[in-house]
């Protein structure tokens, strides 16, 4: 299996490909990350301990504090120093983000909060290599301290990485994760433009009728299955304090197994759907939609299958891929505005209320397919028809270069 995605350095992507790991391999792989997540949880403590004394706890001591504990652990020196190192960055990343949130007085549930201890039966194994700790020799990869993996190639990598990323899922695969500069692979231009309005009756509503994206539904298909396996675990949980059984990790794995392959699923659907938007339209006037509050209301379980955030994210990457143009439009009064005349209604449309019917110029229409064309004009795409555009409207992101990060 191959992933592109969007790594957080801009003018870089990541692909994600299966392993073949061998018992030798998966045991250096595990005592690899043994030695890692003791470096993690101590870096924790050091953490505690320099607030309580008041004391600044930097990636410069957190690096001091590595080389005193490989040379005082033999233990520590078996493993190589490149993922105990990228693992002192990442926790001095995380610390940083948190603190960040701290100063700027977010309020709580926005914060990132500050790095916890990873437990051994909770963690799954997560290593982290630059360039010189790894290398690819004759389609495998070889990683410092002597560990050979093979990799499931399902394409070639576009360019040499820059660094890897070696890890296991919920359901005991692993993965390599390489970084490598984007490309962009340019399409022929179209002349055409779409405006997309995200939603829950369907995911996806756009200006042409054809590319409109249903409602996969792709965990109401896996829900018997999930049920089934959720009631199992329920009837075989252990008191607390006590291991769980056999027949619980079991039941665990299976449900786990069945929500991976419903994210996959919406993930395969989200990637299709934006290879066709970006291979047939030029720009796009897409609504800048947050899902995350739909989570506390009652549209949370229909919002969270119809995964917005997903179908948007796979939308923006193709497009950064082949060099097409994005217009993030903020969401606010795209309900309410008319895309003919510009008018707005005089108070908030009911989710019951599908058709929007302009009381300044008459003109009705499906509600979702108004508040597509909105974003055409709020984009400056005005499509056929449409008189003028709002003067006091929100603003309007516009991205085409890869490095341009996410709005």
């Amino acid at each position: 299996m191959t992933t592109l995605k969007e790594a957080e350095v801009a003018g870089r992507a990541r692909y994600t490909y299966r392993l073949r790991v061998s018992s030798t391999a998966r045991t250096a792989l595990e005592a690899e990350w043994a030695r890692c997540r003791w470096i993690w949880n101590e870096c924790c403590a050091r953490s505690k301990k320099a607030y309580a004394d008041e004391e600044k706890c930097g990636p410069a001591r957190l690096d001091k504090m590595l080389t005193e504990a490989r040379t005082a652990n033999s233990w520590l020196r078996e493993g190589s120093s490149v993922p105990q190192q990228q693992t002192i960055r990442d926790f001095a990343k995380s610390r940083a983000k948190a603190l960040k949130d701290i100063k700027a007085r977010l309020p709580q549930h926005q914060r990132a909060g500050m790095p916890k201890c990873k437990k051994k039966r909770v963690a799954d194994p997560t290593l982290n290599y630059t360039q010189r700790g790894f290398r690819l020799k004759d389609g495998r990869l070889h990683l410092a301290g002597g560990i050979v993996l093979s990799v499931v190639w399902s394409r070639d990598l576009p360019k040499p990485p820059s660094s890897v990323r070696v890890y296991r899922d919920s359901l005991g695969h692993w993965y390599a994760s390489f970084v490598v500069a984007t490309t962009t692979e340019a399409l022929p231009a179209t002349g055409r433009v779409i405006g997309i309005d995200w939603g829950v009756k369907e995911t996806a509503t756009t200006t042409s009728d054809a590319h409109d994206l249903p409602h996969p539904q792709h965990g109401k298909t896996a829900t018997t299955r999930i049920t089934r396996y959720q009631k199992q675990m329920a009837r075989r949980c252990a008191p607390r304090g006590k291991p769980q059984s056999k027949g619980y990790r079991q039941a665990q794995a299976q449900a786990a197994k069945v929500h991976k392959k419903a994210a996959r699923q919406r993930q395969d659907t989200a990637r299709k759907w934006a290879k066709t938007i970006v291979r047939d339209f030029d720009q796009l006037a897409v609504e800048d939609f947050r899902p995350k509050f739909l989570a506390k209301s009652t549209m949370a379980r229909k919002a969270a299958d119809a995964a917005i955030g997903t179908t948007k994210t796979a939308l923006l990457d193709m497009s950064r891929k082949h060099g097409r143009t994005v217009h993030l439009v903020h969401p606010a009064h795209t309900t309410m505005d008319c895309a003919q005349c510009g008018a707005r209604t005089k108070h908030a449309l009911p989710l019951s209320e599908r058709t929007y019917t302009c009381t300044a110029c008459g003109t009705a229409s499906p509600r979702d397919k108004n508040s597509a064309r909105v974003m055409l004009v709020r984009a400056g795409l005005n499509p056929a028809g449409a008189d003028r555009v709002r003067a006091d409207g929100p603003p309007v992101h516009s991205q085409r270069e890869p490095g341009i990060p996410h709005l």
